[in-house]
């Protein structure tokens, strides 16, 4: 693999422009571990607001590299209260009112563990922290203001439950290249195997995105159905998947097993002819142009939804539902009790 794509490569890239602060909290969360896609994210936010702080004039500097502990600490609320505003204002004229909260709450987060860290765990050589200033604790994040039952109604239509699961794979496998040009049709076919591996992994597993792009080779394993993933906050996890995935799989292993692949992703993508892992971005569009071709544009979170929503359906179990998604409690699983309820409903009307 070509040591110039990937996460490990864009983080250590961006650490070239950061000052040595933030270069050493990003060290921290790789002994953690975090992974890097985490941590990719992360520098992103911290490069916005670091530049956003030269920008305001809040400091002298005029690269990101050069700004002081000292005036990371003297940043006052109102000025950090001023790029959230700021970001929101971006964020809602990009993404629109209701769809920007997720995104300004990550990058608040990313900026409260940055000063929490320089507060709490760092030490100079008298054995003080760089800062005893956190002005971030002032700052708070939003909750979504919204039911359970809104969230169902708005997923209403997304999923791809009972039978549409089969058929959504069945209508990639064999009906989509039908409504393509044939130039595209040339793409599709080099990339159906793989294409298909990944949609049935999401449909029978419920992984993050972030997750399957993790996944070596050596991490799935079909006889005993499992697959090995780095969860949130680098948690390594052991995750069944359901066996109607593996003839999608092993087709693919076949078509990768006849490539010169010398890179451990188990996903990867052709890049000016040498491969890499695949990255997030491309899945996101992957996902977004079969479902649309299908039925309705979706993402891969969408689909975790739909596997999450089918297993409650058949084990009406929270917990089972919980511990397959990766989360800490049963309270992000109740989405899908209002969901399966919503599914009773409709199904009620059609007797």
């Amino acid at each position: 693999m070509s040591k110039n794509h990937g996460y490990t490569y864009n983080v250590n890239k961006l650490m070239l422009e950061f000052p040595y602060y933030v270069n050493e909290y990003i060290q921290s969360k790789r002994v953690v571990p975090l992974s890097d896609a985490s941590i990719y994210e992360y520098c992103l936010d911290f490069r916005k607001y670091l530049q956003w702080l030269i920008d305001s004039n809040i400091t002298h500097h005029i690269q990101i590299k050069e700004i002081t502990l000292q005036e990371l600490e003297n940043v006052t609320k109102r000025e950090l209260e001023d790029f959230v505003l700021h970001e929101r204002l971006r964020l809602e004229s990009k993404c629109g009112e209701n769809t920007h909260t997720s995104a300004l709450n990550r990058t608040i987060a990313a900026i409260k563990s940055l000063y929490n860290y320089l507060c709490e765990q760092t030490e100079d050589e008298n054995g003080n922290t760089y800062i005893t200033r956190n002005v971030s604790r002032l700052i708070h994040i939003r909750k979504k203001s919204e039911t359970l039952h809104y969230r169902a109604a708005q997923l209403e239509g997304k999923l791809f439950l009972g039978d549409e699961t089969r058929t959504f794979l069945e209508f990639v496998e064999h009906d989509y290249e039908k409504s393509i040009s044939n130039r595209a049709r040339t793409s599709f076919k080099k990339n159906k195997e793989r294409d298909l591996a990944i949609l049935s992994l999401f449909l029978s597993s419920g992984l993050r995105c972030a997750e399957l792009v993790g996944v070596n080779l050596d991490d799935l394993n079909l006889e005993t159905n499992t697959v090995r993933v780095m969860r949130k906050e680098g948690k390594r996890d052991v995750v069944p998947i359901a066996r109607f995935s593996h003839k999608y799989i092993y087709s693919y292993y076949e078509t990768r097993s006849n490539m010169n692949i010398d890179v451990q992703a188990l996903f990867v993508t052709d890049y000016n002819q040498r491969f890499r892992k695949i990255s997030n971005a491309s899945i996101n569009k992957m996902v977004a142009k079969y479902s649309e071709a299908y039925k309705v544009r979706v993402t891969p979170h969408t689909l975790r939804h739909t596997f999450a929503t089918r297993l409650y359906n058949v084990s009406r179990s929270q917990v089972l539902v919980s511990n397959q998604l990766g989360h800490s409690s049963t309270k992000p699983t109740e989405l899908y009790t209002h969901i399966v309820s919503a599914e009773a409903k409709d199904a009620l009307e059609k007797l």
